[in-house]
């Protein structure tokens, strides 16, 4: 019938454009690593994550009005998403600045990326998730892969930021887990973008607490472009875009993308700021990739938060 292959063709356009659009928040969110690199070297990371996480929220915000998404939060689950975005925006996007600011970037994307594997850790502590085989082989082989990554470095004293990067993992997965933890119905585009505004204003707090006020000019034009980009793609429109298509792909599919992510970062980190992986460096990011793929790809496994 013509008008069932219609429908058939127009589903199939559709998953289609949103694998194209996977792949491409992939180097999205992927480059937004090198972009707050390069920002970096002129601006300090509360400034950046002012100007970033700023940026991002209004995107954010105004893609989902003009596109006509609700942003209603159910009654009472303010607070968790307030909880959630001190730990998945404040925290991470700070601790990951820092981590950049006093070691490689490839390192902290390595690092950041085991976040699936502490994921099921506290999904076995609070959700009572049960660890099969997978998730305890992906577990093993994250904690080779860190101790691989890691042992050398204490041979020239405490790597900060290591453990600063560690913590962008640690407090990515708990946030993850918490949400699902206390039960919330909030949509997810909706989830993101409150999310995104009350880890915007923690940071706020922290850059007049800690930076006196947001030091973002003059700055050249290199730092500028970089912030923009941060905030307006790694930020606020891969939110809007990855919370759009990802109810139109498997879990398995999106998983794929997210896997893409410190792939995409690594591998731009080399090309652009001239960083050198380590043999230890490599069977590290081998192996907790390794880990990370074996709990994304699972046929039940976790569908990822996006993160830039």
């Amino acid at each position: 019938m013509p008008h069932a292959d219609s429908n058939k063709d127009a589903v199939r356009m559709d998953v289609t454009t949103a694998r194209l659009l996977v792949l491409l928040l992939a180097f999205a969110w992927g480059l937004s690593w090198v972009a707050s690199a390069l920002a970096l070297r002129e601006i300090s990371p509360w400034g950046l994550r002012f100007a970033g996480s700023g940026i991002g929220t209004a995107t954010l915000f105004v893609a989902a009005v003009l596109t006509g998404h609700s942003l209603k939060v159910p009654q009472g689950e303010h607070k968790h998403i307030m909880v959630a975005g001190f730990l998945n925006v404040a925290a991470f996007q700070i601790l990951s600045a820092f981590a950049q600011t006093i070691g490689d970037t490839s390192r902290a994307v390595i690092i950041t990326y085991s976040m699936p594997i502490w994921a099921t850790v506290f999904g076995f502590i609070l959700l009572r998730e049960r660890l099969n085989g997978i998730r305890l082989m992906a577990l093993a082989l994250c904690v080779a892969g860190l101790t691989i990554l890691v042992w050398p470095l204490f041979a020239h004293g405490f790597p900060p930021a290591v453990f600063l990067s560690l913590g962008c993992a640690l407090s990515w997965a708990f946030a993850t887990v918490y949400m699902k933890w206390m039960k919330t119905t909030v949509e997810p585009l909706a989830n993101a973008a409150w999310q995104l505004l009350f880890g915007f204003l923690f940071i706020a707090a922290g850059t007049f607490i800690f930076d006196g006020y947001p030091r973002l000019w003059p700055i050249q034009n290199t730092t500028l472009l970089a912030v923009l980009y941060v905030g307006l793609f790694g930020v606020g429109l891969a939110h809007f875009l990855w919370w759009s298509i990802v109810g139109k792909l498997p879990t398995v599919t999106a998983s794929i993308g997210a896997l893409l992510v410190p792939v995409v970062g690594v591998i731009t980190s080399i090309l652009f700021l001239g960083e050198k992986l380590s043999i230890n460096d490599i069977i590290g990011f081998v192996l907790i990739f390794c880990a990370a793929a074996c709990v994304l790809l699972q046929p039940n496994g976790r569908r990822p938060e996006p993160r830039a």
